[in-house]
């Protein structure tokens, strides 16, 4: 492996995650909620159940989830304007990805025809807001189903694997994990990558900002992405105890 870089800030190593924290149940109303913390970027979790699908859903005997997500104003150092009607490129982009990650691992059979919706808004942005929303989403969709399960409105969890997502770059040719924002905004490349705790990948993003990659650098960059996501995982078990 490429050499890691030294003097991240807080003293982090190459192949170090940001500090992780949850905090539950910060919304009373919602079947559950979370505020999810990596490092200085927070997201506000929360999942809702409808007794309803969409429409070309009918008949199936079947679920669907889907995803929000929002920068909320004073979340970055300039106020972030609301999106009220039309919604951002990149906004759309990410709460699709969110939405994609969760319903990879749920059996809809099993949700029975509920519809979940899942909001993700970012408190504080310091890069990473997709990846700690699919982390922390995970985790309220684990608890809501447990909640639906406790109130007798589905038979058995309908979650069959854990999901967890990270960012991973190359900074001056060298790998880093898990990107704060001054890094990411000076990465030569820069993935997000989801992976279940089977170590199949649910979604790879990849980007050449300032330079091209070769294949050994993006095998690279995986195997320290997974590295990271496997901590990640054990993360999110022990904020389930």
């Amino acid at each position: 492996m490429t050499s890691p870089v030294q003097n991240r800030a807080n003293g982090r190593l190459f192949d170090e995650i940001r500090p992780f924290e949850v905090t539950w149940n910060p919304m009373d109303f919602a079947l559950s909620s979370l505020i999810v913390r990596t490092g200085r970027t927070a997201v506000l979790c929360s999942v809702s159940v409808q007794d309803t699908i969409p429409s070309w859903r009918e008949g199936q005997g079947k679920g669907w989830l889907s995803a929000e997500y929002r920068l909320l104003p004073g979340s970055t150092p300039q106020r972030q304007k609301r999106e009220l009607i039309k919604l951002s490129g990149r906004t759309q982009e990410i709460q699709r990805l969110i939405g994609r990650s969760l319903r990879g691992v749920i059996d809809m059979k099993l949700l029975g025809e509920k519809t979940l919706l899942i909001d993700c808004d970012v408190i504080q942005a310091d890069a990473g807001t997709r990846t700690a929303a699919i982390t922390g989403a995970w985790l309220v969709l684990y608890k809501g189903m447990e909640n639906l399960l406790d109130q007798g409105l589905i038979n058995k969890n309908p979650i069959k694997s854990q999901v967890a997502a990270i960012s991973v770059g190359l900074f001056n040719g060298r790998p880093l994990l898990d990107l704060d924002y001054k890094e990411d905004s000076s990465a030569d490349v820069d993935l997000n990558v989801v992976m279940d705790t089977d170590g199949r990948f649910l979604e790879i993003q990849g980007t050449a900002e300032k330079s091209t990659f070769n294949r050994s650098e993006l095998n690279e960059l995986l195997e320290l992405a997974e590295t990271g996501i496997q901590k990640l995982h054990s993360a999110q078990k022990s904020s389930l105890t």
